[in-house]
């Protein structure tokens, strides 16, 4: 992708009002992977008023919802015709491997296709009982109206999917901004969209910056919802600019989630692996860029030294190199920012007490890891607490804290010591310990002897600090819903209220 025209509004690639661009680099090796518009406040508008036009004058808010459903699964179709070239763009802006980025496509056709099909099996309003058969009454859904997206640079494809299919399905209009550091997998859906014959104005994209281009979004009065996926920090910014239009604001914030193990989930040699290699997949996948890493290992005292022995023996053993290389098992960090920031979080840790079990480094380069790449070797750090800030803040970054726990009651304690409560995990063989602990865990999602699946059809989100709304799911959908109640008198005549 070397062209600039990766601004879309109205129908029609354009360049940047102000002529501005913007390399996008390749984590793996620091090159420019590709050329960007960098977009700015005209830009803005224009998308803004291009979706404000589409949704009160144009056709896609009153398109029958089978026809809807029907594009939807046109995009999907799209996805699945083009998944060896997203995977691979995906996996090269991103620094992730190239199998992640297939199962990206995946999921994100998965998406789009629950989506279709759940409003194509909807009723057509909700009859509600006035007690008179002189009344009818019903509760009916429609879209909200122009929705803004704002979203992250560890999932692109996959965090736009999430709004976009379900703001498609309601009869919304859009205008998405995706992270300045990896816009070139969302460039490529909103093609797809077009290809699948969405009409002119419905989807708009503006690649640029968070500030102007996302403030803009937020703050600006004909934007009827703002949905945003990132850091807190911004977050917090974004719903103060929404909140004097009293704008509909979703936000998913990300965790410092808990992945709780018990004695017991290891008393075999196959629970034992089993909970070892869930623990390195809660931790590393991606580098650990992932809103619901299990980055806080909580393990029981009892088999704390074996687990964590092996846990830093296998880590030191994951294959760390260029996403697209045939045998990696793990990539590049994102940015020299994300870089810098990990090994500034590992410095704390082990200034504050923490012991280094494995990694705290950057590895050498070789012949997968060319010289330039933000590679940073996976890392557990052995003893850590509750007041270091390597266990309080989200890192994301491949670092895994291990904490010791006693009793199931201090367990509980310690996975909801935390300001965040987005996921968190459970793993031990006494199926009424788990479901009792996965109970009493303040986390939008809980897993019992398992971590990261997620599903289409179940809600995504968090408690606290993680966030508010929900994304996937049926939920997923009424975000980007207005509930109306049509009150219908059958019957009409004078109320003789006022005596006149």
């Amino acid at each position: 992708m070397s062209g600039q025209k990766t601004i879309y509004v109205d129908g029609v690639w354009r360049d940047a009002e102000t002529g501005g661009t913007r390399d996008i680099l390749d984590p793996a090796d620091a090159g420019v992977l590709a050329t960007v518009a960098e977009g700015g406040l005209a830009d803005t508008d224009a998308a803004i008023e291009a979706a404000r036009r589409a949704f009160d004058k144009g056709e896609w808010p009153n398109t029958p919802v089978a026809e809807r459903a029907a594009l939807l699964r046109r995009v999907a179709d799209l996805l699945q015709r083009d998944r060896e070239d997203i995977a691979l763009l995906e996996s090269r802006d991103t620094g992730k491997t190239l199998e992640e980025g297939r199962v990206d496509v995946d999921d994100v056709t998965a998406a789009f296709r629950y989506f279709a099909d759940l409003v194509v099996n909807e009723s057509g309003g909700r009859v509600v009982d006035a007690g008179s058969a002189d009344v009818h009454s019903v509760v009916v859904h429609e879209p909200v109206g122009v929705c803004a997206m704002i979203t992250p640079w560890n999932y692109p494809l996959l965090q736009a999917s999430w709004k976009i299919a379900p703001a498609l399905a309601a009869g919304n209009t859009f205008v998405v901004k995706p992270s300045e550091v990896t816009p070139l997998s969302t460039v490529r859906l909103v093609g797809l969209l077009a290809e699948a014959g969405l009409p002119a104005g419905v989807a708009n994209i503006v690649t640029g910056a968070g500030d102007p281009v996302g403030a803009r979004l937020a703050e600006h009065p004909a934007v009827d919802l703002v949905s945003f996926t990132g850091g807190l920090a911004s977050g917090v910014k974004v719903a103060q600019a929404a909140a004097p239009t009293v704008k509909k604001v979703a936000l998913e914030l990300g965790g410092k989630n808990p992945n709780v193990v018990f004695a017991d989930a290891c008393a075999t040699e196959e629970g034992f692996d089993t909970a070892v290699d869930q623990a390195l997949n809660a931790a590393f996948i991606h580098s650990g860029q992932v809103c619901s890493a299990g980055s806080r290992l909580i393990v029981e005292e009892s088999v704390r030294d074996r687990f964590v022995a092996e846990l830093a023996r296998r880590a030191a053993r994951i294959r760390l190199g260029r996403g697209t290389e045939k045998g990696v098992e793990c990539g590049p960090l994102v940015s020299q920012q994300q870089l810098d920031k990990t090994e500034r979080y590992v410095a704390s840790a082990l200034a504050e007490g923490a012991s280094l079990r494995c990694g705290g480094e950057r590895p050498e380069p070789d012949e997968t890891r060319p010289t330039g790449g933000y590679f940073y070797c996976p890392t557990v750090l052995d003893n850590c607490h509750r007041g270091m800030r390597v266990v309080r803040e989200e890192t994301f970054g491949p670092i895994l804290t291990v904490e010791t726990f006693r009793t199931e009651e201090e367990a509980v304690e310690l996975a909801n010591d935390t300001e965040y409560g987005l996921a968190g995990a459970v793993f031990s063989s006494d199926t009424a310990r788990a479901r009792r602990v996965a109970g009493r865990l303040r986390h939008g999602t809980v897993w019992i002897n398992d971590y990261h699946p997620y599903l289409p059809q179940a809600e995504w989100g968090g408690f606290g600090r993680s966030g508010v709304g929900r994304e996937l799911g049926r939920a997923g959908l009424e975000e980007y819903r207005e509930t109306k109640h049509v009150y219908e008198n059958l019957r009409p005549a004078p109320v003789r209220w006022f005596a006149g």
